[in-house]
């Protein structure tokens, strides 16, 4: 059952409570274009979504606990208790998942860009058939007033 395994349901939380973050900050990056705001957005998701291997001593002499967490969350546990040999590895994973999101970002902008283009293309192209085809000369760039009757 989800609610009596906590790992589960750890991650379960952490996976929702990221996609608010990552929802919010989108939203919260309006005032800038789309390429940087995508470009953010998605590193920073890379940035928290990447897992990381760790280990844990325990009571008893020689054992340890491993698991894994959140790239994120292991290297900020190594940076506060001063184990630098432990930062390195999730430090690495962080770095490379953020590149690999801002490439996803960039992939994302030119995806979009390349669709948007034919539509508003087509879109000037036929309002310059029209006004030709009423005997205006010059294109559809001249203002016309609405007529009643």
């Amino acid at each position: 059952m989800l609610i009596s395994d906590s790992m589960s349901l750890l991650w379960l939380s952490y996976a929702l409570l990221s996609l608010v973050v990552l929802g919010t900050g989108y939203l919260g990056l309006a005032v800038l274009p789309r390429l940087p705001r995508l470009m953010i957005t998605w590193a920073v998701a890379g940035m928290m979504w990447v897992p990381a291997s760790f280990r844990l001593p325990l009571m008893e002499e020689g054992e340890f606990y491993t698991g894994l967490a959140p790239a994120v969350v292991v290297g900020g546990l190594a940076f506060l208790e001063g184990d630098l040999g432990a930062m390195a590895p999730p430090l690495l994973l962080v770095t490379v998942a953020a590149g690999i999101g801002a490439l996803v970002g960039l992939l994302l902008w030119r995806r979009g860009r390349h669709t948007a283009r034919p539509a508003a293309r087509g879109a000037r192209h036929d309002d310059g058939d029209a006004s030709a085809s009423r005997g205006h000369r010059g294109g559809g760039d001249e203002r016309r007033e609405p007529v009643i009757g």
